[in-house]
């Protein structure tokens, strides 16, 4: 029963889709990815030239106005993912929430010095060595990347509102502490990436369908289809608690 619930990942050949999960609930994966990322990236195209952007978000179960997981971001309208959107609004986000830096490399180095990333872990003292490995620790193994369609908030309405104010909230850090026990950011301080500010546009993408991938290489599609009493029931939806991030402010 297990298995038929949570089919494995597969390693064959990953161009078409593989191993569909289709279900009424976002595989576990997927919402531990989205609780835990501190950020996530946004690929945009304008039919010619892609582009990616490393975005503060805020993920949220459903929404008074969608009854379907809902992804939030912020953006200056004059920037080049704006533009983007705006002539072509599908998308894909990648959720990662390990930490993606290149361990030292195990391979012999004939040519002696060498340029680039990352350095040969000769070259490295005992302390950064030890320091690397505690900051690439892996989180998790897992990633997901999500398929949709960005929309783009009317201005002055009401979602737009409600959606940015819990934007702001779910980005506005508490006091942090790095590995050493200084104050890494000033009390009450946002995400350098958050857009909120003046003519910011709030941009949504509902969370239906994506694909899981572990760092082995294997990938699980999956999509998510709600049945159609959650669609008809806005009351419920709304006395539902909406938990950014899935943490409740």
């Amino acid at each position: 029963m297990a298995d038929s619930l949570n089919p494995p990942l597969s390693y064959e050949a990953s161009a078409t889709t593989t191993h569909p999960h289709i279900a009424t609930t976002l595989p576990s994966e997927v919402v531990a990815c989205l609780k835990n990322a501190r950020f996530l990236h946004l690929a945009t195209c304008d039919g010619l030239t892609p582009h990616i952007s490393l975005m503060s978000y805020t993920y949220l179960p459903s929404t008074p106005f969608d009854p379907y997981p809902t992804i939030i971001m912020t953006t200056n309208p004059a920037s080049r993912k704006t533009n983007h959107l705006l002539s072509n609004p599908q998308v894909s986000l990648l959720v990662h929430d390990w930490v993606s830096h290149r361990p030292p490399t195990r391979g012999p180095n004939p040519c002696g010095d060498r340029d680039g990333s990352p350095p040969p872990a000769a070259t490295r003292s005992s302390l950064a060595s030890l320091l690397l490995n505690l900051n690439t620790s892996a989180l998790s193994s897992i990633s997901t990347t999500i398929t949709g369609t960005a929309r783009f908030l009317e201005p002055g309405s009401e979602e737009e509102a409600w959606c940015k104010e819990r934007h702001l909230e779910n980005n506005t850090f508490e006091e942090e502490m790095n590995m050493f026990g200084q104050q890494a950011q000033s009390p009450n301080q946002r995400r350098p990436s958050i857009s909120i500010e003046g003519d910011a546009r709030v941009v949504t993408v509902r969370v239906r369908e994506g694909r899981i991938a572990d760092w082995k290489g294997g990938v699980r599609d999956w999509t998510l289809v709600l049945d159609g009493s959650e669609h008809n029931n806005d009351q419920e939806e709304r006395a539902r608690p909406h938990l950014a991030n899935g943490i409740s402010p």
